[in-house]
C-alpha cells in the first residue's frame, strides 16, 4: 500500500510570503525544515491530537508545540481560563492574585523549589538563573554540556574547547569571546570529564546547568552515576546545580525529571507546560538563593509582561488539571505502545536504530545506539531520518523536523492514533 501524496500548495504560497517578511520565513529556527529539506508546513488550527494545515490536511501531531500540549490542542480548561482572563484585561504591569496562585501550584508540585520568579520564555529563565547563581556564589564559571540547549543566551551559545576542562568558544556570530569565556562545555554523561573540571576549577565554578532529560539532541537519558556525581560535586565545591526542566518539567512526571530520578537540584527552570502553551516560564529554587533576586536582594531581573494575567490563567488551569486528573499512567501506556511499535517497524525493515524514551518523550535514532551524548547522537543517519520524516508527513503524521528533537505523546492521542502511526512508520521504513 502506498498512501497518496498530500497537497501543500497553500503552505508553499504562505511560506514564500513569509520568507520576504522574516529571516528564513520563520520566527524560530526550530520551525524551519533545514535538517530535513523542503519547506515547512503552515498550520491553521489544532484540535486534540491533530493539526490542520492551510491546505486542509490533517496530521497526528507528535510535536505538541514542542511539548506544552500535554492534554492536546484546545484543552477545554485552558480555553475557558484564557477566555475568562481576557474579559478581565490583557495586561496590568502590576501584581495579581493569579501570580500567587500559579507560584503556589509550582512550589507544591516541585519540592526543590521554595520560591519562584515568573518570566516570559525559557531563554529568559535560564539566563536569569545563571545570573542569580553567579550573584549568590560570587563566582564566574558555568558548566554546561554539549547537546544541551538552554535557549539563545549568549553565554550558553558556546562550543567545546580543545579539551574537556577548557573554557568554551562562541558558536554563533554576534556572541563575543568575552561573553563565552566563563562557560565550560563538557560531554553529557561523562563523569570523568566533570570530575576533572572540578579538580581544575572547582573554587571558580558558580553553577552546573543541564537538561535532566535531553530533548534537544534527541531524547538522551542521563545515567544514574552522572546525575549522582553532578549533585555530589556541586555540593562538595559549593556550586549551584541548575536543572533546566523547561521541556521535561511536568512532562516526564508532575514533579519533573527530578522527581522521576530522585535528584534534588538547587535551582530549576521551567516553561512550556507551566504556561499552558502561552509564553510563560519560571526560574526558582532554594529560598536562600532566590532571596538574592531584586528587590529582595541585589541581582537584577525584571520584565514588564512577566506574570501576564492571560498566561498565568492558562498555567493555573494546566497545573490544576495535572494535579486533579493526572495523565501520566495513560501517557506511559501510549508511549510504550508507540515505542514498541516503532522499534518493531525498524527491526522488520532491517534499519539500524535505537529508540530512547523517558515517559512521553522519545526519539527513534537512526543509529545502532546507545546514544549517550552529542558525539554519539551526531553519528545518526540524518539522510534516513529525512526520508522517514517526509514519508510520515505524506501519510498524515507530523513528527519533529530533526533527528535531534524529541517527540511528545499527549493525553489526547488514542490507541487508534498510536496504531495508525505505527502502521504508517512500518510502511515508510519498509521502503528504505
Amino acid at each position: 500500500m502506498t498512501s497518496p501524496q498530500l497537497l501543500h500548495t497553500q503552505s508553499q504560497i504562505e511560506f514564500s510570503r513569509a520568507k520576504r517578511l522574516m529571516p528564513g520565513g520563520v520566527n524560530s529556527a526550530a520551525r524551519a525544515f533545514g535538517a530535513v529539506g523542503g519547506d515547512p508546513l503552515v498550520f491553521e488550527s489544532g484540535q486534540g491530537a491533530y493539526l490542520f494545515d492551510v491546505d486542509g490536511n490533517r496530521y497526528i501531531d507528535y510535536i505538541g508545540s514542542w511539548g506544552p500540549m500535554i492534554f492536546g490542542h484546545q484543552f477545554d480548561p485552558v480555553k475557558k481560563a484564557v477566555h475568562a482572563a481576557v474579559d478581565r484585561g490583557t495586561s496590568f504591569g502590576a501584581p495579581t492574585v493569579a501570580e500567587n496562585e500559579l507560584a503556589e501550584l509550582l512550589i507544591e508540585a516541585v519540592p526543590s523549589v521554595e520560591m519562584v520568579r515568573l518570566v516570559n520564555s525559557g531563554t529568559e529563565a535560564t539566563m536569569s538563573a545563571i545570573r542569580v547563581a553567579r550573584g549568590y556564589t560570587g563566582r564566574d564559571i558555568i558548566i554546561k554540556f554539549s547537546g544541551n540547549y538552554h535557549g539563545h543566551v549568549d553565554s550558553l551559545l558556546v562550543a567545546a574547547g580543545s579539551a574537556a576542562a577548557t573554557l568554551g568558544v562562541p558558536n554563533s556570530p554576534g556572541v563575543t569571546a568575552g561573553t563565552s569565556q566563563d562557560t565550560m562545555v563538557l560531554r553529557y554523561n561523562d563523569v570523568t570529564g566533570l570530575e576533572a573540571a572540578f579538580r581544575s576549577h572547582g573554587d571558580q565554578i558558580a553553577a552546573v546547568i543541564l537538561e535532566p532529560v535531553c530533548g534537544n539532541m534527541g531524547c538522551v537519558i542521563p545515567t544514574t552515576e552522572f546525575l549522582n556525581s553532578t549533585r555530589a560535586l556541586t555540593e562538595q565545591f559549593g556550586s549551584v546545580l541548575i536543572f533546566d526542566e523547561v521541556m521535561c518539567g511536568f512532562r516526564v512526571a508532575r514533579g519533573g525529571a527530578q522527581e522521576r530520578f530522585g535528584i534534588t537540584p538547587d535551582m530549576t527552570t521551567m516553561g512550556k507546560i507551566v504556561g499552558g502553551g502561552l509564553p510563560l516560564a519560571v526560574f526558582g529554587g532554594k529560598r536562600e538563593i532566590m532571596e538574592h533576586v531584586l528587590p529582595a536582594g541585589k541581582v537584577f531581573q525584571a520584565g514588564t509582561l512577566s506574570g501576564n494575567p492571560i498566561a498565568t490563567a492558562a498555567g493555573i488551569a494546566m497545573l490544576k488539571s495535572l494535579r486533579d486528573e493526572p495523565p501520566y499512567e495513560y501517557l506511559e501506556t501510549l508511549s510504550q505502545r508507540l515505542a514498541d511499535g516503532l522499534t518493531a517497524a525498524a527491526d522488520s525493515a532491517g534499519v539500524e536504530h535505537c529508540l530512547q524514551r523517558v515517559g512521553s518523550m522519545m526519539t527513534l535514532f537512526f543509529h545502532p545506539g546507545p546514544v549517550a551524548d552529542w558525539d554519539s547522537a551526531a553519528r545518526s543517519n540524518t539522510a534516513q531520518f529525512s526520508r522517514y520524516f517526509w514519508g510520515l508527513i505524506e501519510r498524515g503524521v507530523y513528527m519533529p523536523c530533526s533527528q535531534f528533537e524529541a517527540l511528545f505523546v499527549s493525553a489526547a492521542h488514542s490507541i487508534e492514533d498510536i496504531d495508525h502511526t505505527i502502521a504508517m512508520a512500518t510502511e515508510v521504513l519498509a521502503n528504505f
